[in-house]
């Protein structure tokens, strides 16, 4: 039986190395096939592990609480000077520590947009009142210096840390911490610490907006509320536009993941009691998470499909490729026929031939889907220097430079498994017209 298969397969490889260039242009379709299911799956994967990365990196047991301006219902505070006064309290912050029991640590944050100055250097900022928590949270790395202290915001001192690019942009030549101060408003701080390059993170789904951490400046957030306080206002054309928020963000860590959303529901609860303008928004990561796995999924499926649609292409190159060659070999089959061969013979023989085809096919697209990572990295790199050159990057713009496809171990032996199914499937025709050819006339034919 082996030895039969065996002889079969080398009459399949000489039938078909009697038409070199036409095998090999027909291997193209499954060899482009399987490589085009390959790439878009990988390509998927990798946009998805991105997408993944930056939710796990919010915390599996973390729990975001984020102020929001609501369109209607904004209420008007008089002790404020008629300010638009929404989003969290203070209050509400002691009422979460203090209530629930699942909760073991609230970071609060303040933050607002204002431009830092040092001599004739200056940079639009985001000046981020937080606690030391806050290092740890967003996993921050110090390149010099130290973060901000419990000393720090008890004396409320004025102190900050730089963001890297800050550091840069408004230091290019001296030493950040050599006693340099930089000035934010009519306040000047005292440099600290300056932290290490830290990637920015993209808007995820609407619930959080896109972060760029190496623009930040850090103050203790008791600084942050005696400097600035929580009334602040912004020229407008009509005008000032004068807000009144106390903090941004409250980001509660949970004792165990298990405990996550249900917390988040009781803490949603709690909040609406005190927030009848629904001026606030939770955001769990772990719920994102299990989206961006659903999503990756449909993602995978979406696109798999639709490469596999070269492959079927391919496959009805196979088909006709095989039906010209039944034309041609038709006297060969009668005497194949007329010496004893049984039709299921002659099935085998053309099915082994469309068989080594797409599998040569497969095999060879498997070999070009392998080196995917390598073929986007340089149309990337080219894409970056020549088409967008080398210009300010959009978020967009910053996720396709820090994107890196994965190719996916399951997709190698689907893609080789499906590219031989089709040439089954597309060579059972032609298998069959063969056999069903009668041999005296097929004897007969020139």
């Amino acid at each position: 039986m082996l030895m039969r298969m065996i002889r079969t397969v080398q009459l399949g490889l000489k039938s078909l190395l009697l038409h070199k260039l036409r095998s090999g242009l027909t291997m193209l379709g499954i060899v482009f096939g399987v490589f085009s299911v390959i790439a878009m799956l990988a390509i998927g994967e990798g946009a998805s592990n991105q997408a993944q990365k930056q939710i796990v990196a919010l915390g599996a047991t973390n729990i975001i609480v984020r102020s929001i301006k609501p369109i209607e219902g904004s209420t008007q505070d008089a002790s404020s000077g008629g300010s638009t006064r929404y989003g969290l309290l203070r209050s509400d912050l002691r009422r979460l520590q203090n209530t629930i029991p699942e909760v073991v640590s609230a970071v609060p944050i303040r933050e607002l947009l204002r431009e830092a100055r040092h001599l004739k250097y200056t940079m639009q900022s985001r000046l981020v009142g937080c606690t030391p928590e806050y290092q740890d949270l967003n996993q921050l790395k110090i390149h010099k210096g130290r973060f901000l202290s419990d000393a720090d915001r008890q004396t409320r001192a004025n102190v900050v840390v730089l963001a890297h690019e800050v550091a840069k942009k408004l230091f290019p030549v001296e030493d950040p911490l050599d006693n340099q101060t930089i000035q934010v408003g009519d306040v000047f701080y005292s440099v600290i610490g300056v932290t290490e390059p830290r990637t920015a993170s993209a808007a995820i789904g609407g619930s959080l907006s896109a972060q760029e951490f190496d623009k930040d400046l850090y103050i203790p957030i008791e600084t942050f509320r005696s400097r600035i306080g929580d009334i602040v206002s912004t020229p407008k054309q009509a005008g000032m536009d004068t807000e009144h928020v106390e903090l941004n963000q409250i980001t509660l860590e949970v004792r165990d993941v298990k405990d996550v959303i249900r917390t988040a529901e009781v803490v949603r609860g709690t909040l609406e009691k005190f927030h009848p303008a629904k001026d606030f928004n939770v955001v769990v990561p772990l719920e994102l998470l299990k989206q961006a796995e659903q999503l990756r999924q449909i993602f995978n499926v979406v696109l798999g499909s639709i490469a596999a649609i070269s492959l079927v292409v391919g496959g009805i190159g196979i088909m006709n490729i095989m039906l010209a060659t039944v034309t041609e070999r038709t006297r060969e089959i009668g005497i194949r026929r007329a010496l004893g061969a049984r039709r299921r013979d002659i099935i085998e023989q053309f099915l082994t031939e469309t068989v080594v085809l797409s599998g040569s096919g497969g095999v060879l697209g498997i070999a070009l889907g392998l080196a995917t990572p390598l073929a986007f990295t340089l149309i990337r790199d080219f894409t970056l220097r020549f088409v967008l050159d080398g210009g300010d990057l959009s978020d967009t713009s910053k996720m396709f430079q820090e994107m890196q496809p994965v190719v996916a171990i399951w997709s190698l032996p689907l893609a080789f498994g499906i590219s031989v199914g089709i040439g089954i499937l597309f060579g059972l025709y032609p298998a069959q017209a063969a056999a069903k050819l009668d041999p005296i006339e097929a004897l007969r034919h020139e």
